[in-house]
């Protein structure tokens, strides 16, 4: 139960027989997990675009009223944490944009490095074609779109080709006009993007291959890092726009994906087994019971008990109608959100030696209560492993991780990070380890907020923000 937000979520469909807006609706429903601030769709009829975007859950923002009104064989779709920008209607996205070649609409998974480079270079040559929009709009979302939106090309798809060598970060888009889809991921592959096809003629990109499922389409493959993708009545066209230099954010398959999806041709819930094994392999303790802090570390849990010869057990009631807790903006609201979501069987942990999964440690607070919950109700040893490495460092493409001053880890070795959680042990899964589990080599990954390896390089400004001081380049 890791206290950093999400990435986002994106959906790009095309379809000239199926009701688009509703498979947008529901490929986002599938994708909510990576965003709950806000939601919002594009939709193309092939003359006109329309944008509805709310804060609020897919299914507070969209109801049938609003679906029905949303007509068209083209479309994107967006749900939102906020890792650049504040969290408020301007930045909620798709970014919608009129251009001299028509319109334009852009949704962003991921987060770029260069953002105030590419404000000084709309400022440079006259700023946003909405005179306005990009000074009330704080999101690189919204730099981005007004970029393509003024890009000098004869068509969408090739100002979108002028624009993307500019950028520097993270990024998986799904654009489009009023008559394509447009795919693109960054260089690295940061983070995830997927094609699927329904039926002979539905097109359909996803952050995720679990939206695909709900649909019922095939997955087709991954967007590959620097490719873009057109989809338009010609079928699926496919361009690559700069060198590939791999580097996917291994969190994803920590934390952040569901355990349905497929990342790079692993499963993720089975990924996750593989690190709980390899955990009990490492730092096994002696115990009664293994649980889980429901619901994202079930599956090392699981794993870790099979490893370890331990009994597997819930010990926790998960109140699943409860927003995750990080992203509350106190510590205060952060704890009574905990006991709001989690509440401990009494039955099943009383007098027991407790082994505790979870896939990270963040700040600490929240393993602290943890803990304190389990002691409170009779458990008479609490130990903690986690699934990943200590986190160290934070991340500067797409998860807003805290300042490395709020990182636990930075400064507190293991043992004084089990005596500030008040655990009688502590353990954190292994780099390798870890990588290991996914089955996938360590030069596919990006460990940074692991090991300070950043991929990208970051400016000096945006370091002394997170307080880092001394990364390290890859």
């Amino acid at each position: 139960m890791a206290e950093v937000k999400d990435a986002c979520g994106v959906v790009g469909v095309f379809s000239p027989s199926e009701d688009v807006p509703r498979l947008v609706y529901h490929a986002l429903y599938a994708l909510q997990h990576r965003g709950q601030e806000s939601a919002g769709m594009a939709v193309s009829d092939g003359a006109s675009m329309v944008v509805f975007k709310e804060l609020g859950l897919v299914a507070q923002v969209f109801d049938e009223s609003v679906l029905q009104s949303l007509q068209g064989h083209v479309a994107i779709g967006h749900v939102r944490y906020s890792t650049t920008g504040a969290s408020s209607w301007n930045n909620a996205q798709p970014s919608y944009k009129s251009a001299p070649s028509g319109q334009f609409a852009l949704a962003h998974n991921g987060n770029l490095v260069n953002s105030n480079d590419l404000r000084d270079s709309l400022r440079l040559a006259g700023g946003d074609p909405t005179p306005g929009r990009v000074l009330r709009a704080s999101s690189d979302t919204d730099l981005v779109a007004s970029h393509v939106a003024r890009a000098n090309a004869g068509s969408t798809k090739e100002a979108i080709l002028q624009v993307l060598p500019q950028l520097s970060g993270a990024y998986s888009f799904t654009m489009m006009d009023e008559t394509s889809v447009f795919g693109a991921r960054d260089p690295h592959g940061f983070r995830p993007l997927c094609i699927g096809k329904l039926g002979e003629d539905t097109w359909i990109l996803a952050s995720e291959t679990c939206a695909l499922d709900l649909l019922g389409a095939d997955f087709i493959r991954d967007v590959e890092p620097g490719e873009l993708v057109c989809i338009d009545h010609h079928g699926l066209v496919s361009e690559r726009f700069v060198d590939v230099r791999h580097a996917s954010c291994v969190f994803e398959h920590v934390y952040f994906a569901r355990p349905d999806s497929n990342l790079m041709g692993q499963n993720v819930y089975a990924s996750r087994v593989r690190m709980g094994e390899r955990l009990a392999e490492e730092a096994n303790a002696e115990a009664d019971l293994v649980m889980p802090v429901p619901d994202s570390a079930i599956p090392a849990a699981q794993g870790f008990a099979r490893r370890s010869g331990i009994a597997y057990g819930e010990g926790f009631v998960k109140n699943r109608y409860v927003g995750r807790t990080f992203i509350q903006p106190t510590q205060a609201m952060r704890e009574q959100g905990i006991r709001m979501k989690l509440n401990p069987l009494r039955e099943v942990i009383q007098g027991k030696r407790v082994v505790v999964v979870d896939d990270s440690i963040v700040r600490g607070n929240t393993t602290r209560q943890i803990v304190a919950m389990l002691k409170d109700v009779g458990a008479r040893e609490v130990h903690m492993r986690i699934s990943s490495p200590p986190i160290k460092w934070p991340c500067f493409y797409g998860i807003d991780m805290p300042d490395r001053d709020e990182l636990i880890a930075s400064h507190l070795d293991v043992d004084s990070i089990r005596s500030h959680i008040s655990a009688d042990s502590l353990a954190f899964l292994s780099l390798q380890g870890m990588v290991e589990a996914t089955r996938l080599p360590q030069e596919s990954f990006c460990t940074a907020c692991f090991s300070s390896r950043y991929p990208v390089p970051i400016p000096p400004a945006e370091l002394r923000n997170k307080q880092v001081l001394e990364p390290q380049g890859v």
